[in-house]
């Protein structure tokens, strides 16, 4: 849309950020800044040789020249990329299945790719452990346990970021041209060359956005290396938890947290710049999908099938499987009142939160349309540790620790910048002359906007909403800081049953877990399902 065509309320945006960049500074900036400060400047810090305030410059190099900080550096990078190299091989051949042919179930399979992203990372980790762990569906069929090495943690990045890619893929095979593609055909080139000399340069741009995405994520995530990854395994996120919060190392910690902002927030950047480059209207010249003929064809749909079950959708069925099993007396624990309590708590801290994250998310996008570095700064709720937030959080307002309103923003600061980026992918995609056609009919500004331009933006709003629901129901890494014990959620309440000795406790675990990932899915359909189909949408999970 031109600016000429704009309403004066989409011309002039950039005050729009002020608000979302003011919650930035409070909720996130700050209590980073006051954490950081405090290991490197308080009394009582003293990490690699450096103590009260001297701050030599070899510390800031110290992680890369300690052979322990730098595996877990090293390594956080090597699982990052090969979770990348892993779902581009995986993703690429599901995705042209998708976008090429049309079968029974297509529809349905693409609103399944939406479950990893409303998986809680903690169900997502026992789900895991459930289907490869020591007591797993694997070792009870026969096979050896996985755990303690890499592959639980990597099959566990898998599930989460397959989808990511596939998803973007999809969308990027509908946009090649299918004059062109149908043009190589007609000069004889083969299917296999159309596809490298035609679809394959159209696609990597997007390929590459959405692998900025998954080594972000990778690089960046917490629950899933802290459960899954072990002693050996573990992340440079789950090293800054590790000294900060049994070691009160701050100052090392705060140390490797530059390190990994400066990784992260270089990712998150290309991300933006990538995604405001490829912000085109949908084309008109499609490649038509056709139904399978053949043998062949319907084994290229039977093997994507296969893809998608094995890594996105049998960690979720070990976990109904192995609840199903646990028995009568296992799920007993939904009517106890302490999981009651928890459901409550759950409901209120989520819609609380959903409803702010939907305010900052929509200012922050019709605020950032114009600006990467605006569209960066959405980013930073999820590259930086919700472990050192939550420290600094308590550091910088004591006097609002384990308070409502601070439990509340912290859970809309982990989910607007999925309503943000949503809302912007949507504003990206309006064709540009509907704004100038209701002008041109005598339409004011404020009119236009509202009978033109807010319907059409409403159902990338409704799935951003969607996806900050889905966030807010299973978060739990703040929780575990800032909330009360009669505020738990049913996610603090799952990691209480796991640190219980028992296995009553481990299926009581596993029941709410179940109970957990309905919630989270039934708050997603609620809000995403009126809206668009799935293959236009882009967002991540957290």
């Amino acid at each position: 849309m031109s600016n000429a065509s704009r309403p004066t309320f989409l011309r002039s945006p950039r005050w729009l950020a002020l608000a979302p960049l003011a919650f930035l500074l409070v909720m996130l900036v700050a209590p980073v800044l006051r954490l950081m400060g405090e290991a490197l400047w308080g009394d009582k810090a003293l990490a690699f040789g450096v103590a009260s305030g001297s701050l030599g410059g070899s510390a800031w190099l110290q992680p890369w020249l300690d052979p322990y900080l730098r595996w877990r550096l090293l390594w956080s990078a090597l699982q990052a990329a090969l979770t990348c190299g892993v779902v581009l091989l995986l993703g690429v051949p599901v995705a042209w299945v998708l976008a090429r042919y049309e079968f029974v179930g297509r529809r349905w399979v693409l609103r399944a790719l939406m479950l990893p992203f409303v998986v809680p990372t903690l169900v997502a980790a026992m789900g895991v452990l459930a289907l490869w762990g020591p007591q797993g569906l694997w070792v009870q069929a026969g096979g050896q346990s996985l755990q303690d090495t890499p592959f639980l943690l990597l099959y566990g990045n898998v599930f989460f970021n397959l989808c990511v890619l596939v998803r973007s893929a999809t969308d990027a095979l509908e946009q090649v041209s299918a004059a062109r593609l149908a043009a190589a055909r007609t000069l004889g080139a083969t299917p296999w060359r159309a596809f490298w000399r035609i679809e394959w340069p159209a696609i990597l741009p997007w390929l590459m956005s959405a692998l900025c995405l998954v080594f972000l994520y990778c690089f960046a995530g917490f629950g899933l290396a802290l459960v899954l990854g072990g002693q050996q395994y573990a992340t440079v996120e789950v090293e800054i938890y590790t000294l900060v919060a049994y070691e009160l190392q701050l100052g090392a910690a705060g140390v490797l947290a530059l390190w990994t902002l400066a990784i992260t927030g270089a990712c998150a950047l290309l991300y933006a710049v990538l995604e405001r480059r490829l912000a085109t209207p949908l084309r008109a010249d499609r490649v038509p999908r056709r139904v399978p003929r053949g043998a062949g064809q319907w084994l290229a749909v039977a093997g994507a099938l296969a893809v998608l079950v094995l890594f996105c959708l049998a960690p979720i069925a070990a976990i109904v499987l192995r609840a199903a099993l646990a028995g009568a007396q296992s799920w007993a624990v939904l009517w106890e009142p302490e999981t009651l309590q928890a459901l409550g708590n759950t409901l209120r801290f989520s819609g609380a939160a959903l409803l702010l994250a939907t305010v900052l998310g929509l200012c922050h996008a019709l605020a950032a349309r114009h600006s990467a570095v605006l569209r960066a700064l959405a980013f930073l709720p999820l590259v930086v540790s919700p472990v050192l937030v939550a420290f600094g959080l308590l550091l910088l307002y004591p006097g609002w620790t384990a308070s409502v309103p601070l439990l509340i923003a912290a859970y809309a600061l982990l989910a607007y910048p999925f309503v943000a980026k949503s809302v912007a992918s949507g504003l990206d995609g309006l064709p540009a002359n509907l704004g100038a056609a209701a002008r041109s009919l005598g339409a004011s500004p404020w009119r236009a906007f509202w009978r033109v331009t807010w319907p059409l933006l409403l159902p990338a709003l409704r799935r951003g909403m969607a996806f900050a629901a889905a966030t807010a129901v299973g978060e739990f890494a703040v929780t575990l800081f800032l909330s009360r014990p009669e505020w738990a959620t049913l996610s603090t309440l799952i990691y209480q049953h796991l640190g219980r000795p028992g296995a009553a406790h481990l299926d009581a675990a596993l029941v709410l877990a179940c109970a957990l990932m309905a919630l989270a899915l039934a708050a997603f359909l609620l809000i995403e399902w009126p809206g668009a189909g799935p293959a236009n949408a882009k967002e991540p999970h957290a």
